[in-house]
């Protein structure tokens, strides 16, 4: 059992093992296996095939097991490790600790939007992009979008998301407008804004967090952490309202083979929705 601290809980120390570890495991190449397996389930609406890890009911449970496993690769580079969370509806600028130059660095320069700053800029020779949408070897951040400004999510927009008494609804994916999961992981919806939540954040960070290999950007990790403890949150504010759909679709169902119910085996991990409904006795949050 094992804690995931606030990030601007972190003491020097542990941001420094944490930090080291992801390069570790950078060096070793197991990151840019994250990264590769990440892009390869990035699977949208009109795509062909199933359809696992956005856009769809499972996307809390199957990023839960995606981080399970990063942070057991971390582990065994530095026991004791664990990724620490982002809670970006306080630590919402470019000021926030998060991006100082000992931890997550700061803001892409102008122009080519390359980090100059922190252990994962490309000129200090630990952070080579080699799993990318484009053939450019640097990471990329643009802080709020100035050409089209973007804000992060606010404790009220969070809190609007917590209220939804459903887990989700048909049809299963980007489009639904009733329910928690797509509330907060944030995909547009009539009438609503284009982004929210944790879609929202990632505009926000923009450059490579604006991808399918998003996690290229070690912030990731601390977002979608952020994103596990907000899942947490709902659950036990609605005890009652259980993952959905509890059942496999029929073959009648448009979603049918593309959706995972509770009890189907999500890839790659061959582990289902209803195993990792709780953390309990693996970690908490702090």
């Amino acid at each position: 059992m094992y804690t995931r601290k606030n990030q601007r809980d972190l003491s020097t120390a542990e941001k420094r093992r944490f930090v080291g570890a992801v390069l570790e495991l950078k060096r070793s190449g197991q990151y840019d296996d994250f990264v590769r397996l990440h892009d390869r389930y990035y699977v949208t609406d009109g795509s062909e095939g199933p359809r696992v890890a956005h856009m769809a009911p499972t996307f809390f449970p199957w990023h839960r097991r995606f981080l399970l496993e990063f942070e057991r690769a971390l582990q065994a580079v530095a026991p004791g490790v664990s990724v620490p969370y982002w809670d970006w509806t306080v630590d919402s600028t470019p000021a926030a600790s998060l991006w100082s130059d000992d931890f997550m660095g700061g803001n892409g320069r102008p122009g080519d939007r390359q980090v100059m700053t922190g252990p994962f800029a490309y000129n200090r020779g630990n952070w080579d992009i080699r799993v990318g949408v484009t053939n450019r070897r640097f990471l990329t951040r643009n802080f709020g979008r100035p050409a089209d400004p973007v804000a992060l999510p606010t404790a009220a927009d969070v809190a609007s998301a917590l209220e939804q008494p459903v887990y989700d609804a048909p049809p299963w994916d980007s489009t639904v407008a009733l329910g928690f999961r797509n509330a907060f992981e944030g995909w547009s919806v009539a009438g609503g804004p284009k982004w929210r939540n944790h879609n929202l954040v990632h505009r926000w960070v923009g450059g490579l967090m604006n991808s399918g290999t998003s996690p290229n950007d070690p912030v990731f990790w601390l977002h979608h952490s952020f994103v596990d403890l907000l899942w947490d949150r709902w659950q036990q504010a609605h005890p009652h309202a259980g993952f959905l759909p509890v059942m496999k679709l029929s073959s009648q169902d448009p979603q049918s083979d593309r959706v995972y119910s509770l009890n189907e085996p999500m890839p790659p991990w061959d582990v289902t929705p209803s195993a990792l409904m709780s953390h309990q006795g693996i970690y908490a949050y702090a």
